[in-house]
């Protein structure tokens, strides 16, 4: 009898020590308060300056006070409409079409006027000054205004997501915390502490992070800052793993035997105290 005491005992024990969680391992930033002010204040200063990468779709627009002097130097196609009265034709704002910038596959765009750019591994902002400086004073008597902005600034989400998918940042920016909330936060099952962020860089080499967001320290990091393509990865915890974790076929055998044993063993012991 107690033999079977123990049994049951140890079985007990055993779906314990697996159930069991403290749930700090769902808990985001636990050490918040100790991050300085100062570090978060960098990543900020930082955001959204992307690095121009090959098959960005990029819009820049450049601006003056004499709009027209620019004009040349903005990639708009004009669609001619049927005038009113006369059957003839003109154009207006609203019937023009913003044309991107494709960056190929040496990191080139084609800019009127200026012809053929390298700006792969740029920042936006290194873009932005170049292009001004390109045009002013060659061109123009004041600096113009540049505006860049990247068109398919997409991440992409796999794992426990609450919906996992892609991404499209409109407004050409995106960081871990916006990313994770747009996919409909981790699920229960997600590892929070070891995202994995997978970037390619302007050379095409693929670099690979894990990230630990129950840390605070995760939001004074570079990758904090997502950059377009950007593939983040959340693996399932111990848990779920447990879940859907199955034996071989010779082990479920075994644990088939032994379980027909302990009945037969728990049936002789009723038998007895009869």
């Amino acid at each position: 009898m107690k033999v079977y005491n123990l049994l049951l005992l140890a079985v007990a024990s055993l779906m314990l020590v697996a159930c069991g969680t403290t749930g700090q391992e769902v808990v985001y930033m636990q050490n918040i308060d100790q991050i300085p002010a100062a570090a978060l204040t960098t990543v900020t200063t930082q955001a959204g300056d992307f690095t121009i990468k090959a098959g960005d779709m990029l819009l820049i627009n450049v601006s003056a006070s004499n709009a027209d002097a620019v004009r040349p130097f903005n990639k708009i196609q004009y669609i001619p409409t049927a005038g009113s009265g006369g059957g003839g034709y003109g154009y207006t704002m609203a019937n023009t079409s913003t044309l991107y910038y494709l960056v190929d596959d040496n990191g080139n765009i084609e800019f009127p006027i200026l012809g053929s750019l390298h700006v792969g591994g740029m920042t936006k902002a290194q873009l932005q000054t170049y292009i001004a400086n390109l045009i002013y004073p060659r061109y123009l008597t004041e600096m113009p205004g540049i505006e860049c902005r990247i068109q398919n600034f997409r991440v992409y989400c796999l794992g426990e997501f609450g919906h996992a998918g892609v991404i499209q940042a409109e407004n050409g920016r995106l960081n871990l915390i916006e990313a994770i909330a747009m996919s409909g936060d981790l699920q229960m099952s997600g590892r929070r502490d070891n995202i994995l962020l997978i970037r390619t860089d302007p050379t095409g080499q693929r670099i690979v992070k894990r990230i630990d967001i129950t840390d605070a320290s995760f939001m004074s990091m570079p990758e904090f800052e997502l950059q377009q393509n950007d593939v983040l990865y959340v693996e399932p915890n111990k848990y779920k793993k447990r879940s859907i974790w199955s034996l071989p076929p010779l082990y479920n055998a075994a644990v088939g035997i032994f379980g027909t044993a302990v009945s037969v063993i728990n049936f002789i012991l009723l038998l007895s105290r009869t």
